[in-house]
């Protein structure tokens, strides 16, 4: 760790405890670190898979199998996925009152599983399965990956029908109440740490620049370009090394 970078994080670390509305925007990046594959990135989902068929809503109804047959390999072995620094490290945050919201676009629950309360997710989840005629009838994400682990699809009691996951398909709104959670998050943040994300994917893309509007700081953490580098407070290319460095500050704050 050269000095330029050990400078750089404990200024990063300083303006962390020194927020007043500390909040993290997340995309696939942060997921990659736990063996995810992200959708559009060299080794992408969208390179051996149909992706925009199989997480589209018009398809699902007519045929929800392929669905269930494609995504059963990633979506519902999610169980097997590990935290990553990212998510620990944001965990830890929320835990010591310094963060007070995650915004994600992932749909992998590792951030709850990295000890996140406050997880606002704007793309949906898998963590719900839901009837699209019956109303009130909900399955959780555990007893849905069972089943489809078994090489069935979660079924309606009521009705018969094929449960849908709460993720948002293509063709489908984004979830109302998380976006405006989210929108509200962003307008109150002083400090955005946007990580693991190029921010092209809208509206959720949209977010840090209500958090610029209002008169806060944005800090970027990517290893791609983004539209808004050019207005970030500080700016780190991969996350791996800026997280375990905050670990390590984290855990020296905490023996003071």
């Amino acid at each position: 760790m050269n000095d330029t970078f050990s400078q750089d994080i404990a200024e990063l670390f300083d303006r962390i405890q020194k927020a007043e509305h500390l909040v993290a925007m997340t995309g696939a990046g942060v997921s990659t670190l736990s063996g995810i594959r992200d959708f559009r990135g060299k080794n992408g989902l969208y390179n051996d898979m149909d992706a925009e068929k199989i997480f589209d809503i018009n398809y699902f109804e007519r045929d929800p199998s392929l669905y269930y047959t494609k995504a059963g390999s990633f979506i519902y072995n999610l169980d097997e996925k590990e935290a990553s620094v990212v998510h620990t490290v944001l965990g830890d945050l929320e835990k010591r009152g310094l963060l007070k919201a995650v915004i994600t676009q992932n749909i992998d629950l590792l951030h709850q599983k990295g000890g996140s309360k406050r997880v606002i997710e704007v793309h949906g989840s898998p963590g719900t399965h839901y009837c699209l005629r019956c109303a009130g009838v909900r399955m959780g994400f555990e007893e849905a990956a069972a089943i489809v682990r078994s090489g069935a699809m979660p079924l309606c009691p009521k009705c018969g029908r094929v449960l849908k996951p709460a993720i948002t398909f293509f063709g489908e709104s984004l979830p109302a109440q998380a976006l405006r959670e989210a929108s509200e998050e962003s307008q109150r943040a002083d400090l955005m740490l946007v990580l693991g994300t190029s921010l092209t994917v809208y509206p959720a893309a949209s977010l840090p620049e209500y958090t610029l509007r209002s008169g806060g700081d944005i800090v970027i953490v990517n290893n791609m370009p983004t539209p808004l580098d050019s207005h970030a407070l500080m700016r780190f290319d991969e996350l791996e090394p800026v997280f375990e460095a905050l670990r390590s500050l984290l855990s020296a704050s905490n023996n003071e």
